[in-house]
């Protein structure tokens, strides 16, 4: 005889119901055993703190320093005496220092200085001017046609007296010569000086002044001094 099986007695019917149920419940005890949590029962704490009444550093006490009062002010005195004064002040007098119209006023006779006759007077300056051989005859007009003539002289006896040195020419060398010499009180030339970019312009240059004639010197006052004089010399190749 084989055994069946009632079909109402089927325990498989609601086994994902019971899976579920089954499985909240683990999840419940589970979160509440790891939220449990216990507490001491002596809860009896003391928070109060200890202070030491009394402190290790002992704080020194000041003392006080009594000054002694001010003495009292000087008793004014009861009687006070008036002297006179017998003592006589002498005035001062101022006099005036205005001059009446009467009064005669000594002057004394001007002594004139004495000329240093070895004074160097600059061309510029000077009040007679040297004279040029040939500008006799400017001296009426005054001195600047005096200074316009002996410039034109200069220049006219350079440009006659002029050679233009044969090694500068070779070499290829030009340039200023600066020309200063002295008019003495005797009208001859003196105390040439010169300076230039090559010892045979300047040796040039020195020939052609040496050449100047005498000339009537010039004169301060009216009298002869020296006057220091100077020109360029330009030597330009063509």
């Amino acid at each position: 005889m084989e055994p069946k099986k009632n079909p109402k007695a089927d325990l498989t019917k609601n086994i994902g119901l019971y899976f579920v149920i089954g499985l909240c419940l683990t999840m419940f005890i589970t979160w509440r055993a790891l939220e449990w949590k216990t507490y001491d029962e002596d809860n009896s704490f003391d928070f109060t703190l200890n202070v030491e009444d009394q402190l290790d550093e002992e704080v020194p006490m000041t003392e006080q320093i009594k000054t002694p009062p001010p003495p009292p002010p000087p008793a004014a005195p009861e009687i006070i005496e008036v002297v006179e004064d017998e003592e006589e002040i002498e005035e001062t007098v101022i006099e005036s220092t205005e001059t009446s119209q009467e009064e005669v006023i000594e002057i004394e006779d001007v002594v004139e200085e004495d000329f240093d006759e070895d004074l160097s007077i600059p061309f510029a300056v000077i009040e007679d001017v040297p004279i040029f051989p040939g500008c006799e005859s400017e001296k009426s007009k005054g001195p600047a046609a005096v200074r316009a003539c002996f410039n034109q002289m200069m220049q006219k006896h350079i440009r006659r007296n002029f050679r233009y040195p044969e090694i500068a020419q070779e070499m290829g060398v030009q340039g200023r010569v600066n020309v200063m010499f002295t008019i003495q009180k005797d009208g001859s030339i003196g105390n040439i000086r010169y300076r230039g970019p090559d010892k045979n312009l300047e040796a040039e240059a020195l020939r052609i002044i040496e050449k100047l004639p005498k000339m009537i010197p010039g004169k301060q006052r009216g009298r002869p001094v020296r006057v220091p004089f100077s020109i360029p010399i330009t030597f330009k190749l063509q």
